[in-house]
C-alpha cells in the first residue's frame, strides 16, 4: 500500500536550497520590498480548528509591516484562534521561466479604532477620519509582522542565484 511521504515532500525546498547559490540578506531584503511595493493586493490565508479561509484582500506595506482594512468575514474566526498567518504575493503564471512570487509567514494582531496606528494607516490610505467615524461602526485593522519571506523569481538564475530565496526577519 502506498503511503505518502509527508515529511519529505515539506522538506523539498529546504533541501534544494542548501545547494543553491543564495543572495545577500540585505540585497535579498531590498528585492523583497521592492516586490511587496510593485504590488497591493494578497492571499491573506487564516486558520482555526475547524476552518481555513483564504482572502484576496488589499495590503498596505508601512514601516515594514502588513496592513489590512476589513468591514468582518471568516477571516476572523481565525484570527481569534490563531495569530499565525499566510500571505501570498503572486504574478500571473507565465511558464516556469517567468515566475515571480513572495510567501510571507507572519503574526497577526489587532489595531485599535483611532490609536496613533490606526490613524498613521488612515493617513497612508488618505482615508479622512471624518468619512471613518460616520459608519456604524470603524473599519477593523489588521496588522501582520512578518516572521520570515520566501521569495521565489526565475530572472534570479540569471544573476547567478537560486531563483527560491528565503528571508528569515
Amino acid at each position: 500500500m502506498w503511503e505518502m511521504d509527508y515529511e519529505s515532500a515539506a522538506n523539498h525546498w529546504v533541501e534544494k536550497d542548501k545547494e543553491s547559490a543564495q543572495m545577500d540578506k540585505a540585497d535579498l531584503k531590498e528585492r523583497i520590498e521592492g516586490f511587496i511595493a510593485g504590488h497591493n493586493t494578497c492571499a491573506l490565508a487564516t486558520a482555526s480548528s475547524d476552518m481555513v479561509r483564504n482572502t484576496p484582500i488589499e495590503y498596505n506595506f508601512v514601516d515594514g509591516n502588513f496592513y489590512f482594512f476589513s468591514e468582518g468575514g471568516l477571516k476572523f474566526k481565525g484570527l481569534k484562534e490563531n495569530k499565525n498567518v499566510g500571505l501570498a504575493i503572486y504574478e500571473p503564471y507565465g511558464g516556469f521561466a517567468n515566475l515571480k512570487s513572495l510567501q510571507v509567514e507572519g503574526i497577526a494582531s489587532m489595531v485599535e479604532p483611532f490609536s496613533e496606528e490606526y490613524l498613521k494607516i488612515m493617513e497612508h490610505k488618505k482615508i479622512p477620519v471624518e468619512a471613518m467615524k460616520k459608519l456604524p461602526q470603524p473599519m477593523n485593522l489588521i496588522k501582520v509582522v512578518a516572521k520570515s519571506y520566501d521569495y521565489l523569481d526565475s530572472d534570479l538564475k540569471k544573476e547567478g542565484f537560486g531563483s527560491r530565496q528565503h528571508l528569515n526577519v
